[in-house]
């Protein structure tokens, strides 16, 4: 059994096609340790013409996902207790926290919209949580999936190649990552900061604690509680 099943419902699998066979994901689906489907959203649609979208009530512009599709393969894919995902510019905005917490499910069913969005019915009555990755509006959900579901699968373990790698992410600790160098010592006049070559642990883990907490003053101070605004780490 996979330490977490994911399928994605869309209008354009083929968008994906590919990305969850590179990498680390591709490499913990072949060992067992993830199963992603991709499933298309036309083929739960009736009619001559597999109609998915249709005008909105109440007028204004672009074309809305129709719930009976959407109904049915949603309900096709979950199980119970799992957690069906909308992908949307009015959901909770990805973050770490949020990415610990789908990982920890044994199941997810995500769901791309399309067009102005879909039948506000789905989002009532299967809809479990809706996710945004940022403040800014895509053609469609599918790469914002992609995006949830490559930062997710990270928190699954056996994923990652060096679990560590998790710790000194930025974002963790409410921090930024800090600057790393690798060889050559030297390029371009350019040189390696003396403190990563003392062997000194203590004295490397302070120096790139105080380059977190500076990068993140910098760039990102909305991330730091009033603790950090007043004191050093």
């Amino acid at each position: 059994m996979p330490e977490l099943k994911i399928d994605l419902l869309t209008l354009f699998p083929e968008m994906v096609d590919g990305y969850f066979a590179q990498s680390m994901l591709g490499r913990a689906v072949q060992n067992g340790i993830l199963e992603i489907g991709v499933h298309n959203i036309r083929d739960w649609a009736t009619g001559k013409h597999l109609n998915t979208d249709d005008r909105p009530f109440g007028g204004g512009a672009g074309m809305l996902m129709k719930p009976e599709p959407l109904f049915g393969a949603i309900e096709a894919v979950a199980t119970p207790g799992c957690q069906v995902v909308y992908l949307c510019p009015d959901g909770e905005l990805l973050n770490q926290k949020m990415c610990g917490e789908l990982a920890a499910t044994k199941h997810m069913v995500l769901l791309s919209g399309h067009y102005e969005g879909i039948d506000q019915r789905v989002r009532d009555a299967l809809v479990t949580r809706e996710v945004s990755i940022g403040d800014y509006v895509l053609t469609n959900g599918t790469i914002a999936a992609a995006v949830l579901i490559d930062a997710v699968c990270r928190y699954v373990p056996g994923v990652l190649g060096e679990e560590k790698s998790l710790v000194q992410d930025s974002f963790n600790d409410n921090l930024l990552s800090f600057p790393q160098w690798t060889r050559p010592l030297e390029y371009r006049g350019m040189k390696v900061p003396e403190v990563l070559l003392s062997g000194n642990h203590a004295q490397i883990e302070r120096w790139r604690n105080e380059q977190r907490l500076a990068k993140t003053r910098a760039r990102r101070p909305d991330l730091l509680g009033e603790e950090y605004h007043h004191n050093d780490i």
